[in-house]
């Protein structure tokens, strides 16, 4: 069997922490597993207020493939969530190290539109009262200011955990921080290129209860940039590496398997 590194990238107020029990499985399975902590994220200690832009955010993401030598293998990246946008500017800048890109009811920018496109769509056809007792904020300059979430323990609940053991909500409400929001006054406008982003292989994984990126959100997103595979997971909530951890590391190691 071929070692694969695998670099896993969490979802928005999460941390390396929500992916313990893939990187778990994939380590058992002989492989090398990276779970990142974003900026102001886990156990990273950036402030939020110094996260000013997405390559801020991206930082230990970016320093982590940054110090992958020539000879290193490359990685199967893996974005989850408000995750896919950080994971995209990597593999913006380097598509070379990446050997496929893996969407996990991730947001997946295209190479026409700014790269926080895909997830302003959809915050702007969802009702803030939807969002429950998840608290929004602004930090920053005020005429051009930066957006900041917490999410609520009732919104976890009944959007985001509700498939997952209890434990894993209980864990979450115990671990999650204020994060920065990936709008456009972050990411700024300029798209990602065909040549880098566009040019690395794309798998996405369909969660089919996500009560946060509905099924049919995560197809358009598909139909929007074309990928290379979807798969699905039909009865996984937003968070699948909770509630179907072994059926998601069976895809990441098919995909490891196919695409290496």
């Amino acid at each position: 069997m071929e070692i694969m590194r695998f670099v896993l990238v969490h979802a928005v107020c999460h941390g390396a922490w929500s992916w313990y029990k893939v990187k778990t499985q994939l380590e058992a399975a002989g492989h090398c597993v990276t779970a990142v902590d974003l900026a102001a994220s886990g156990r990273n200690m950036t402030r939020l207020e110094d996260v000013q832009t997405l390559m801020d955010y991206s930082k230990p993401l970016l320093e982590y493939l940054s110090s992958l030598g020539q000879d290193d293998e490359k990685v199967i990246l893996v974005a989850h969530s408000m995750g896919g946008i950080p994971a995209a500017l990597a593999a913006d800048i380097f598509p070379c190290k990446i050997a496929a890109m893996v969407f996990v009811a991730a947001f997946m920018p295209d190479t026409r539109n700014p790269p926080a496109y895909v997830f302003e769509k959809l915050m702007r056809s969802t009702p803030r009262e939807e969002w429950l007792d998840t608290l929004f904020g602004r930090y920053g300059n005020p005429e051009c200011p930066l957006e900041s979430i917490l999410l609520g323990p009732k919104f976890m609940a009944k959007k985001v955990y509700q498939q997952s053991p209890v434990e894993d909500l209980v864990l979450a409400k115990l671990l999650v921080r204020v994060n920065p929001v990936v709008t456009t006054n972050l990411t700024g406008t300029r798209s990602f290129t065909e040549g880098g982003y566009g040019s690395v292989t794309r798998i996405y994984i369909i969660c089919g209860e996500d009560n946060i990126l509905p099924e049919e959100y995560q197809r358009w997103m598909i139909s929007n940039f074309q990928v290379k595979e979807v798969m699905e997971i039909q009865d996984a909530d937003h968070m699948a590496m909770s509630s179907r951890p072994k059926e998601l590391c069976a895809l990441l190691l098919e995909i490891a398997d196919e695409y290496a």
